[in-house]
């Protein structure tokens, strides 16, 4: 039997994921058969596992971490919120229904806990090590006689819990103090050490409060790790929507459920880019609808604001629209949605000859297409797609040709006058064909061409966890696990 290592925080956005992520890649360095794991998930950014499932990108990244295929069962449960208290239920994969959190707490969630809990105790009889995230904090007073991501696996899985605190943020000593205050004797004993994320100074200076923590609790300080710069994705629960104008005038529309956004971190890296939801904001070089949670909810919001006028203003003055999944189908002339919003048959935006239909099956894989858009066509790209709709038009803007390593020919997409959507979540993460795009718009502005720098996800993870390793005390938390 496996041993099992729980990463906990005194918040949300502590840094529970990357952390998870960086001991995923050090004790996969040193040889060690790992697994991620992470009971329950609240997540609006989610990828396609192995199975053809939908997980948390979070997991998605520590299972690359681990150097393993990313699988439905590093995240049995993942919440995808919808709007009005309610949250879409995604078990093993698959959505199984949509609930609003109260009748969750009470009906669905005794269930779930213990057939996740069956998938760990699987993980731990395959594998040398299951490190685990928690959820938020395992002390919040009104949510810990329900939860079912902290200290209760902790305890079913007899994992030894780390405690993570983003001192970034102040308050981390009190944070912590706080946390063991709150917990049982038994949930105390559970906890083997303190980490200290995001710190932008003298480690030394904070010696004093080492040695409070280790006096009152008898537990050591396992690290300090200091402010890193990465270009790996946080958790979306606390994502900051930025307003960068940079020498293109990039806009992505702040839908209410915006999802996967993700998918433009390369051109905040290459340009910036300007999170708008403000009608009287749009008009920038390019506009990029991104996906959503709630596809037709969010045309509505767009068309009662003023979004959506203004994004058609703002085309036939010359900018160039691009949509992504949801906001590809937002574009399209009509969707026809019994499903999700169930609102029927709506008119879309129609700057795309598109029409979709929403099915009750979701499609959740990894692409690869051959581009059909002139600009670019013939350029092989790759992305994923995680989605509800299928669309037909008349003029597609790529042909898929594998689906999960299996070879196909499927057109996806639509392309019209200035304007372009697909379906292919990451399609901005194929360097090359961004490099192309953004410099075909800076020709436009009589901009000199710049070159689209690309990067690997693994270089990121190792990078990330080279820091931590050089941060953190390997040795004492493999000697608490007994190896």
């Amino acid at each position: 039997m496996g041993k099992a290592l729980m990463v906990q925080g005194t918040s949300s956005g502590a840094g529970k994921s990357l952390l998870v992520t960086a001991l995923c890649r050090i004790f996969s360095n040193l040889g060690y058969d790992v697994a991620p794991f992470k009971s329950q998930n609240m997540s609006l950014n989610s990828a396609p596992s192995i199975e053809g499932g939908e997980i948390s990108r979070a997991q998605y990244l520590q299972a690359i971490a681990c150097r393993k295929k990313p699988s439905v069962r590093f995240n049995p449960i993942l919440l995808k919120p919808e709007g009005g208290m309610r949250s879409q239920i995604v078990f093993m994969g698959k959505p199984i229904g949509s609930v609003s959190a109260g009748d969750y707490m009470l009906s669905k969630k005794e269930e779930l806990f213990r057939k996740t809990m069956e998938v760990l105790d699987r993980l731990k009889r395959e594998h040398d090590i299951v490190i685990i995230e928690g959820a938020g904090s395992p002390v919040e007073i009104n949510l810990k006689d329900y939860d079912i991501a902290n200290m209760r696996v902790a305890r079913h899985a007899g994992a030894k819990v780390i405690l993570v605190t983003d001192i970034d943020r102040g308050g981390s000593f009190a944070s912590l103090v706080g946390t063991m205050e709150l917990l049982s004797e038994e949930e105390r004993g559970l906890v083997v050490g303190f980490v200290f994320n995001k710190f932008r100074g003298d480690p030394s200076l904070l010696k004093p409060g080492f040695e409070y923590l280790e006096e009152r609790y008898g537990k050591p300080v396992l690290g300090v790790v200091p402010y890193t710069p990465h270009r790996l994705p946080e958790e979306d629960s606390l994502a900051e929507f930025p307003k960068v104008r940079g020498d293109l005038h990039i806009q992505v529309i702040k839908l209410p459920h915006i999802s996967n956004f993700t998918d433009f971190e390369p051109l905040h890296w290459a340009n910036g880019v300007d999170y708008v939801d403000e009608a009287d904001e749009i008009g920038g070089d390019l506009i990029i609808i991104p996906g959503s949670k709630n596809t037709v909810g969010d045309l509505l919001w767009m068309r009662e604001n003023g979004v959506e006028n203004a994004i058609l203003e703002a085309h036939r003055e010359g900018s160039f629209i691009v949509g992504i999944c949801g906001g590809f189908q937002m574009l399209g002339r009509e969707i026809i949605d019994t499903v999700e919003s169930k609102r029927g048959k709506v008119r879309g935006m129609g700057l795309l000859k598109a029409k979709t239909t929403f099915t009750r099956s979701k499609r959740s894989n990894h692409l690869k297409a051959r581009l059909l858009w002139e600009p670019a066509k013939g350029m092989e790209v790759e992305g994923y797609e995680i989605r509800m709709g299928r669309s037909l038009s008349e003029r597609p803007f790529s042909l898929i040709t594998s689906i999960n390593g299996a070879g196909t020919l499927e057109p996806e997409g639509a392309i019209g006058e200035r304007v372009f959507g697909t379906y292919l979540h990451g399609i901005f993460h194929n360097f090359a064909f961004t490099g192309r795009f953004l410099n075909l718009l800076r020709a436009e502005k009589g901009l000199e061409p710049i070159a689209v720098g690309g990067w690997s996800i693994e270089e990121e993870i190792e990078r990330f966890a080279r820091v931590v390793e050089g941060n953190l005390d390997v040795e004492r938390i493999l000697g608490e696990l007994g190896i």
